[in-house]
């Protein structure tokens, strides 16, 4: 885990006293709020419906036990006693004092922390996949790549006042669990001809109103080479992306108006004259930033395997847990275990003052003092030996964190909605909380298998709606809160944009016509086997189109 150097603690310690001074000029009223708004969105700082909220980087979803404890005390002495986990692999707290937040900067400083460019037209937090350097089918660990690219991007004099906020994630697996097609940039791991490896990209994805699945702009950039080549693509975008329209102001409108061949050809333009100058990255550097990601001190274990199906017969909770929360690691014995923020009737992606500092104590006694931010908004302890498993399962259901329910229809994304969010249309949560009592019978989940419900409560889709097996879209009309349905969305390496199947619902009719998609999958898949989305692409939409809304 990257660790701070002398720059990064200066630096964190001189934008917290700059900001502490502006928050002063705020509260004695020397700065009103149109003055104080582009100062605190560098620092992470929005005003949402009823208060501030504060959102804090997790540089890609990496943390330790001690980081974590620090959130459990910012939302204990702060806030309302709970944290927000976001798709960004960030966390937000939702009721912080503005009096309080110089304070609160100055703990997340003491522990390696701060909220810098989490928000504002700049390059945002960059993301990987949550079992990046533990993961079976990993080509490479994309975090040391990652790093770099937070430090490059940290108030780049160039890009801290881009036409539109940017994102950038990387994957390092065969499987994309980091949705890299929906990024403005998105980095995927590859291997060329010779067997080196370096990053297939791709430009111009996002979600939003206008739902667009990135291009692929260049088959191979070496490892060498990649800050040139993103420098390249953001020069581009910073010379001509709009700024006279922010619903076009995107990359991903550059890249549809322009053409991928257009916009490939401008970076390469760029790409050869900054090619091999002071962007290029010495060996010697990777080498430094990759030896804070080395692996943990893994023990050779005996026990390397689970009787799983034993397990669901002798503890049935315990057997769903393992075969729901656990992914295949790359050293024999070991596991990765998801510890799901959507318990039934929950807030999706919500972890209690308690409940981090439990994390945090399982993170240190059972996964090397290191756990990961997943972009769907639950929490992860990567390097977990499996005979702890029973004793870590234990301690999750004396907390509340034992849900077994990973990929399956309750682990929902989520976004704040109408509750918190100014932006928003409608509620999230309660529609959330709603269809996990709905769908709370574990033989029920288990029937249904692997389908991602994602809601978002309004056009931005923080929620990632567009991208869901079934999205939920909040919408307001005429006063009435609706909600309307896509289908057929998939945020992986088959990329995919959910299809709209007709007019919205009211809230209280939404459960049920969940249960008809769900039914119409049920009646049609070939076997257990064939999951949602797989028979959604076999089946197309109109069986789904007829459960929803009939033959009208």
């Amino acid at each position: 885990m990257y660790r701070y150097d002398e720059f990064d603690a200066a630096f964190v310690k001189a934008r917290t006293a700059q900001f502490s001074d502006q928050v002063a000029r705020r509260l004695s009223g020397e700065l009103n709020e149109d003055q104080f708004r582009p100062l605190r969105l560098m620092n992470g700082l929005y005003l949402q419906l009823h208060a501030y909220m504060l959102r804090i980087a997790v540089p890609y979803g990496t943390m330790s036990a001690r980081q974590l404890r620090m959130l459990a005390h910012i939302a204990r002495t702060y806030d309302r006693g709970y944290g927000h986990f976001t798709t960004r692999q960030n966390i937000q707290f939702n009721w912080p004092r503005l009096r309080d937040i110089p304070k609160i900067l100055e703990d997340l400083a003491a522990v390696e922390m701060h909220a810098i460019q989490t928000s504002g037209n700049c390059i945002r937090n960059i993301t990987t996949d949550q079992f990046a350097g533990a993961a079976a089918d990993e080509i490479i660990d994309p975090r040391p790549v990652a790093e770099i690219l937070r430090q490059w991007s940290s108030l780049h004099p160039e890009f801290s006042y881009l036409p539109r906020k940017f994102k950038i994630a990387m994957s390092g697996a065969t499987h994309d669990r980091a949705a890299i097609r929906f990024h403005d940039i998105g980095l995927q791991a590859t291997t060329s001809a010779a067997g080196e490896v370096g990053w297939e990209v791709w430009v111009g994805g996002g979600l939003g109103r206008t739902p667009m699945i990135g291009k692929q702009i260049s088959p191979f950039v070496p490892h060498e080479h990649l800050l040139a080549y993103l420098e390249s693509i953001l020069r581009v975008y910073n010379r001509y992306g709009r700024r006279d329209n922010k619903y076009k102001a995107r990359i991903k409108i550059l890249v549809h108006e322009e053409g991928i061949e257009s916009i490939r050809r401008q970076v390469e333009e760029e790409f050869a004259q900054v090619k091999g100058g002071v962007l290029t990255l010495p060996q010697g550097e990777l080498d430094r930033i990759a030896a804070y990601f080395a692996a943990p001190d893994y023990e050779r274990l005996n026990a390397t395997t689970l009787d799983l199906a034993r397990e669901k017969i002798v503890a049935p909770a315990y057997g769903r847990w393992l075969e729901r929360n656990l992914n295949a690691h790359r050293q024999p014995g070991y596991v990765s275990v998801t510890i799901s923020l959507k318990p039934v009737g929950g807030a999706p992606g919500d972890a209690t003052d308690a409940q981090m500092d439990v994390v945090a104590d399982l993170a240190e006694r059972y996964s090397f003092d290191e756990l990961r931010v997943s972009h769907e908004q639950n929490l992860v302890l990567p390097h977990v030996r499996i005979t702890d498993l029973p004793a870590i399962y234990e301690t999750l259901v004396a907390n509340g964190l034992a849900e077994g329910n990973a990929g399956q229809i309750t682990d929902m994304i989520c976004c704040p909605g109408l509750d918190f969010c100014a932006l928003a249309n409608a509620r999230s949560i309660p529609l959330a909380q709603e269809l996990t009592r709905t769908f709370a019978a574990p033989e029920r989940q288990a029937e249904i298998g692997d389908l991602k419900i994602k809601i978002s409560g309004c056009i931005n889709a923080c929620g990632h709606h567009h991208v869901g097996h079934i999205g939920i879209l909040g919408v307001e009309k005429k006063g009435t809160e609706l909600y309307q349905i896509t289908v057929g969305g998939d945020a992986t390496e088959h990329a995919a944009i959910g299809d709209i199947l007709g007019h919205g619902f009211v809230v209280e009719d939404v459960p049920a016509a969940i249960e008809r998609l769900v039914d119409a999958y049920l009646a049609r898949r070939e076997g257990p086997a064939e999951t949602f989305i797989a028979a959604y692409r076999r089946l197309g939409k109109e069986p789904f189109k007829e459960a929803l809304y009939g033959n009208a």
